[in-house]
């Protein structure tokens, strides 16, 4: 009887101890998952705020909002342009920056006459470096800028090794990449600051979601910028300045057409009208966002994946692009 009532002792010992051990679980369970629906209750609200509501909702009147002009760089091609359409769509005057004066004069006259909007023109090379910019600052000296969109950016020929890569394309993308939006947003920031109001929105990319082998220069110049946007934006928030960082997958563009093998609008690859349109809305909405609602899917499942299997993916789609890209050139 002795051995019995002490294996019975015994018994209800572990099962007390197992039963705490048990509620300290079951509660611990229940708060991940109450995290768990909180979370994705607010981010389903955020994304219906930003990519639902706007498109429903009426447009927001950007001039009172920010001012009557923006300055957009890169604006002759692909998403530069397609954004300035947009903003003149929304009654914004807009003065386009770019290198090439033809078609900075053919798309500046296109927008006057379609829009009905003023538009002026500068004509600037960013690869040029720190040069230029003292002529942009007197152009911009009298304009009271509401808007200024960093949009011109350098890409690759086709996704290559970084050792692959000419000196001149690595500065390109220190000169036209970051310091292009650094020195605009310098010129153009005084000003917004002393209205108290305005908007800098900062075209970044998806490839600064997580470290992406075979793009690890653009990537790199393209994290600088969402980090110098969130950054900035918190410095001056409080005195009226919104400051946005556009993180996109690829957009059907000219720039990457031949790289990236989008050549044309998709399932998944908006051209560059639709994602303006999408993007535009989502101003004041959001300092960081795809701006289109198909690639916050992608970037959100992005950013679930462990860094080492994004990496690994990354690299066998930049060897099958790299190889693709070869393989019609030598044609």
């Amino acid at each position: 009887m002795a051995a019995v009532d002490r294996f019975s002792l015994l018994y209800r010992e572990i099962s007390r101890s197992c039963s705490i051990y048990l509620e300290a679980l079951a509660i611990v369970g229940a708060w991940y998952t109450v995290r768990k629906c909180v979370s994705l209750a607010l981010n389903t609200y955020s994304a219906l705020r930003l990519h639902v509501i706007p498109q429903l909702s009426g447009e927001t009147d950007l001039t009172k909002k920010y001012g009557k002009w923006a300055v957009v760089t890169g604006s002759t091609d692909g998403v530069g342009k397609a954004y300035a359409e947009e903003l003149a769509k929304r009654g914004v005057n807009i003065i386009l920056v770019s290198r090439n004066k033809e078609k900075l004069e053919a798309v500046s006259r296109n927008i006057s006459e379609t829009y009905k909007v003023e538009t002026d023109i500068i004509v600037a090379d960013f690869s040029k470096g720190r040069e230029l910019y003292p002529a942009i600052r007197e152009a911009l000296k009298d304009r009271e800028i509401g808007i200024l969109v960093n949009n011109v950016g350098v890409f690759y020929a086709y996704i290559d090794y970084f050792t692959s890569l000419s000196e001149d394309k690595l500065w390109d993308f220190i000169h036209v990449n970051i310091a292009s939006a650094t020195m605009m947003t310098h010129i153009v920031l005084p000003g917004m600051v002393k209205k108290r109001k305005g908007a800098i929105v900062n075209l970044s990319s998806a490839s600064c979601c997580q470290p992406t082998p075979m793009l690890a220069a653009y990537g790199a110049s393209k994290s600088y910028l969402d980090y110098f946007s969130r950054a900035l934006h918190h410095e001056y928030a409080s005195k009226g300045i919104f400051v946005q960082s556009l993180t996109p997958f690829v957009i059907s563009t000219n720039m990457t057409s031949v790289s990236c093998g989008a050549s044309k609008r998709s399932v998944i690859f908006p051209d560059a009208e639709e994602y303006a349109s999408y993007a535009v809305s989502t101003l004041g909405l959001s300092i960081r966002t795809t701006g289109y609602w198909k690639h916050a899917i992608m970037f959100t499942l992005g950013e679930c994946l462990p860094e080492w299997m994004w990496a690994r993916l990354a690299l066998y789609l930049g060897r099958v692009l790299r190889k693709q890209a070869l393989a019609a050139r030598a044609k």
